[in-house]
Order: structure tokens, then sequence, then C-alpha cells
């Protein structure tokens, strides 16, 4: 029974460390909002015809994505906070966008996407300062 209890206990605490992995819950009110909002203004006005092309570096393909859904969750890595967007290709494959925010002189700015998972397969990339 108390092994049982323990193993439970395990279980619930690495399903919260992953909950909160993708998402900083000291981010918050203002800056939790001017974030979302830079992030939605950097996608639309990169849209063309409901199109957010995005060159893929590591496939070395234009990406054509549609359907924009900014997720929730927001992270501070390195000097970006980073959140994302789920978006389908031309092909119809998901395709997760991470997108980098910065503060800069109090104005909170998107500056770039970088694809981050592609049929729910992630490629990992490093923003942290060495």
């Amino acid at each position: 029974m108390i092994r049982k209890t323990a193993l439970l206990l395990a279980l619930s605490l690495l399903t919260v460390a992953i909950a909160f992995a993708g998402d900083d819950p000291s981010i918050k009110g203002h800056l939790r909002t001017d974030i979302q909002t830079a992030m939605q203004s950097f996608i639309d006005h990169q849209m063309v015809d409901g199109v957010y092309s995005h060159y893929d570096a590591v496939d070395g393909k234009l990406l054509r994505l549609k359907e924009a859904n900014l997720h929730s969750g927001i992270v501070k890595k390195g000097d970006f906070y980073v959140s994302c967007a789920d978006f389908t290709d031309q092909q119809g494959r998901s395709i997760d966008v991470d997108f980098l925010v910065l503060d800069a002189d109090g104005k909170i700015r998107a500056v770039q996407g970088l694809v981050h998972k592609i049929e729910g397969t992630k490629r990992p990339y490093h923003l942290e300062n060495d």
C-alpha cells in the first residue's frame, strides 16, 4: 500500500512538472497579455491571403502555414519569452512554431518564429546564454 501511494505521488509530481514545463506561472498580468498580443500581431503582419510563409532552414523548404492557434503557455529562455502556435502546412501536417518575444526598452515585440515540432516530433534549439 505504501509503495502504491509513493508511486502515485511520484507520478502526480511528474505530471505537475510536465504541465509547468511549457508555462511559467510567474509571467502574468499585462506582461502575459502583451507577449500574446505581440505574437498575434507578428503573425497577422506576416500573413498574406491567410497564409503565414515560413522558411524552414532545417528542411530547406518554404512552409505555407494556415490556421494559427496560439498556446497560452509562455516560458523564458535566455533573453526571450517563448510561446508557440499551431499551424497546418500545405501538406496538411501539424506544425508547432515557437515565437521569440523580446522586451526592449519596455516594448514587447515578437521577432522570429522557429519550427519546434512537425507532426508532434520535437526539434531542439538552444536560446540560453552560454
